[in-house]
C-alpha cells in the first residue's frame, strides 16, 4: 500500500471513530427535549389507549414529556410520511402497527415508501386481541346466525372500522372472506368517531380491539360474539374464539410498536427500548392491560424487526389470498 493510500484509510479510520464518539456521546443526553409519539388514528381508540399509557410512564423515566400527538388519514399514510421526514434524533416517534407495517405494502397498489427501508422498528408496545361486536339490536347471538343473517342480506349489513388499513378493518376483512359474507365497510377515522355511530345504530358490527370496546360490552352497548385470538379472553370468559365457531385456525390481534426514522442512531434506539421496556414492566401498565386482557410487548429493537417480518410474511398471504385492496 503507498503512503497516499495508508493516510486515506488512516483519516477513514478517525472519520469513524469520531461519527460513532459523537453518536454515544448524543445518545448519552438523549433525550434533551419533548418528545412527540404521533398515533395515525384519531382518538378514542386502542392506540390511542396504549401510547397513552406508555408515554405517561416514559415522561417520569425519561425525565422528559413524552406528548401523544393524534395524526389520523390515509390509512396511516399521512402520519407515517411525516414521522419519516423528521429529524433522526429520537425526539419524534410513531406508533407502528399491523396496518401500516404489515398490511399496506401488499394491499396499497402504490405504497408510497417501504417501511423497511424508511423506519427502524424499537420495540413492541402490546399485542390486543379483537373482539367481533354487533349491536343489541341486530338479532344475533353468535357468529353462526351473524354469518346466517350476513348472508341472507347481502350487503345490506354494515360494519365500521378506526379507517381504511387499520387493524378493524384487516380483521373483518379476512373474517368476511372465511366466511364467505360481504360487509359494507365504513370506514371511519378513528374508533372513537365510529364508535359513536355504532352506539347510534348507524353500523351494526365491527371487529376492534378490545380496549376500545370493553366498557360498552360491559354495560350492555354491545355485544361480543367471538375473539380473534388463539384463546379465549380472560375478560369475556363466556365468548368463544372465531377458530372455535368453526374458522380453524383463524387467528388475528392487533399488535403495536415504537418506530423511529431509520437513521436515527442505533445508541439511541437501544435507549429508547430499554426506558420503554421498563415502562412495560410498572404496574400501572400492567394493571391497566390486564383489565383488556392485552399482551404487553418489551424486548430489544432486535426483537421487534424479527416481529414485523413474520407479521409482514403472514399478511401478505392473507392479502393474496383474500384480495384485499386498500385504496
Amino acid at each position: 500500500m503507498n503512503p497516499f493510500n495508508k493516510t486515506a484509510v488512516r483519516i477513514a479510520a478517525a472519520f469513524v471513530s469520531v461519527t460513532c464518539l459523537a453518536a454515544t456521546l448524543h445518545a448519552q443526553t438523549w433525550p434533551t427535549k419533548s418528545i412527540r409519539f404521533v398515533v395515525p388514528f384519531a382518538p378514542g381508540g386502542t392506540s390511542e389507549i396504549v401510547a397513552r399509557s406508555v408515554a405517561q410512564e416514559l415522561s417520569t423515566i425519561l425525565g422528559q414529556t413524552v406528548f401523544v400527538e393524534n395524526k389520523p388519514g390515509g390509512a396511516g399514510i399521512i402520519a407515517m410520511q411525516e414521522v419519516m421526514k423528521a429529524d433522526p434524533d429520537g425526539h419524534t416517534i410513531i406508533m407502528g402497527h399491523v396496518g401500516t407495517m404489515a398490511v399496506n405494502p401488499y394491499a396499497m397498489p402504490k405504497h408510497p415508501y417501504d417501511v423497511n427501508k424508511e423506519f427502524a422498528p424499537v420495540i413492541l408496545l402490546a399485542r390486543v386481541p379483537s373482539i367481533i361486536a354487533v349491536t343489541p339490536e341486530t338479532p344475533v347471538k353468535n357468529l353462526k346466525e351473524f354469518v346466517a343473517l350476513a348472508k341472507a342480506k347481502k350487503d345490506a349489513m354494515v360494519y365500521g372500522s378506526a379507517g381504511n388499513g387499520s387493524s378493524g378493518h384487516l380483521a373483518m376483512e379476512y373474517f368476511m372472506a372465511e366466511a364467505g359474507i360481504d360487509l359494507t365497510h365504513v370506514p371511519y377515522k378513528g374508533t372513537g368517531p365510529m364508535l359513536q355511530d355504532m352506539l347510534g345504530g348507524r353500523v351494526q358490527a365491527t371487529f376492534t380491539g378490545a380496549p376500545a370496546l370493553m366498557g360498552q360490552i360491559k354495560a350492555g352497548k354491545l355485544r361480543a360474539l367471538g375473539v380473534g385470538s388463539h384463546d379465549r379472553m380472560a375478560a369475556l370468559p363466556d365468548v368463544p374464539t372465531v377458530a372455535e365457531s368453526g374458522y380453524k385456525d383463524f387467528e388475528t390481534s392487533q399488535w403495536y410498536g415504537i418506530l423511529v426514522p431509520a437513521k436515527t442512531p442505533k445508541a439511541i434506539i437501544d435507549k429508547l427500548a430499554q426506558a420503554t421496556d421498563q415502562a412495560l414492566k410498572t404496574s400501572a401498565i400492567t394493571s391497566r392491560f390486564q383489565k383488556d386482557d392485552a399482551r404487553a410487548g418489551g424486548g430489544t429493537p432486535e426483537q421487534f424487526a424479527a416481529f414485523v417480518k413474520r407479521e409482514q410474511a403472514t399478511w401478505e398471504r392473507i392479502v393474496k389470498k383474500t384480495g384485499l385492496k386498500i385504496d
